[in-house]
């Protein structure tokens, strides 16, 4: 997340990272065999949020009214800002480095995890990234009297749960990765991460990145406690399974269609006539070429005229010229 006050109304005139990210996300998704939806979804939903269309200004909040604010939240009871501040962002830079970063997470997670489960750890990590940076916040007013954190900071940006991606990512690993020129064991590189952040680049919110790493730590906690798949991913895949059924009648339909029309062209659907080896469609019952019955075991019937069974070649030939000549 970035702190700090930025006022605003969303994208403005782009300075090339954007065209830049699309570039780069159309070429890692092009070279991949499976296309992570879910993570698409994401990029997409920061980017439209940030850009602002005609079609969707009307139906946006400004980012006024988003801004994460604990006090503003809690007073409120402003759930607004609670989840749709982590989809705004405050400038070009802001957003590009974000999503970079959610589109190499997001690839690698989805595609290890499926799209219904990665969809369920996003939603849980995003409301459980938020609420700890809220209790954090809340925390430090009453046990130390520290008020800045409570009412004076205002922030947003996706980046609170890529924290909380990156400890999920890293959780098992034993390798050691780069952050920012520092290399550290991958388990502690949100860590890593957090200080240099804070070291180096000014107004960025820390009790909103500490939130995502202690979510995303508390969620690996949850996840190796729990056998089986979470209520919420199974309602996710109830719901995309739903969802997918009326594109896969529709389908199936033209495949059905398809079939009927081409006929020789499918597969289990032709027949070799026993008497002059032609292959016929499966909705023939009698053959194209030189009259013979198919029985219903897919064999002559009893019923095959001897000059049928000792035509010869030249004259089968003939009969097919006349026939598709």
């Amino acid at each position: 997340m970035d702190g700090g006050r930025w006022r605003g109304g969303g994208g403005g005139v782009s300075r090339g990272l954007l065209p830049l990210l699309a570039v780069h996300a159309v070429n890692e998704y092009y070279r991949l065999p499976w296309k992570p939806p879910v993570t698409a979804g994401l990029l997409a939903a920061n980017t439209l949020m940030y850009l602002r269309p005609s079609f969707l200004d009307s139906l946006l909040p400004s980012i006024d009214e988003v801004w994460f604010n604990p006090h503003l939240i809690l007073k409120n009871k402003d759930m607004k800002r609670f989840f749709l501040s982590s989809f705004y962002h405050i400038g070009e830079s802001h957003l590009a480095y974000n999503m970079m970063s959610l589109l190499w997470k997001g690839i690698q997670l989805e595609t290890s995890m499926g799209s219904s489960e990665f969809a369920s750890m996003v939603v849980v990590l995003l409301g459980m990234s938020q609420g700890i940076t809220l209790l954090l916040a809340k925390s430090l007013l009453l046990f130390l009297d520290y008020k800045r954190a409570y009412y004076s900071e205002y922030a947003v940006g996706f980046s609170g749960v890529l924290f909380a991606m990156k400890v999920v990512l890293n959780s098992q690993s034993e390798d050691y990765t780069n952050v920012h020129g520092l290399t550290v064991p991958a388990r502690h590189a949100a860590w890593a991460e957090l200080v240099l952040i804070q070291m180096f680049v000014p107004g960025v919110s820390f009790l909103g990145h500490l939130g995502g790493i202690l979510a995303g730590m508390l969620y690996v906690k949850m996840k190796g406690s729990y056998s089986g798949s979470d209520p919420l991913t199974m309602i996710i895949r109830g719901l995309s399974s739903a969802l997918r059924w009326p594109l896969r009648f529709i389908r199936d339909m033209f495949r059905l269609r398809r079939r009927r029309i081409s006929g020789r062209g499918t597969t289990g659907g032709i027949w070799r006539c026993q008497a002059c080896t032609y292959d016929n469609s499966g909705w023939l019952r009698i053959c194209e070429m030189c009259g013979t019955s198919r029985s219903s075991n897919g064999g002559l019937s009893r019923q095959v005229s001897r000059d049928s069974r000792h035509l010869p070649l030249e004259e089968l030939r003939r009969r097919r010229v006349e026939r598709f000549g």
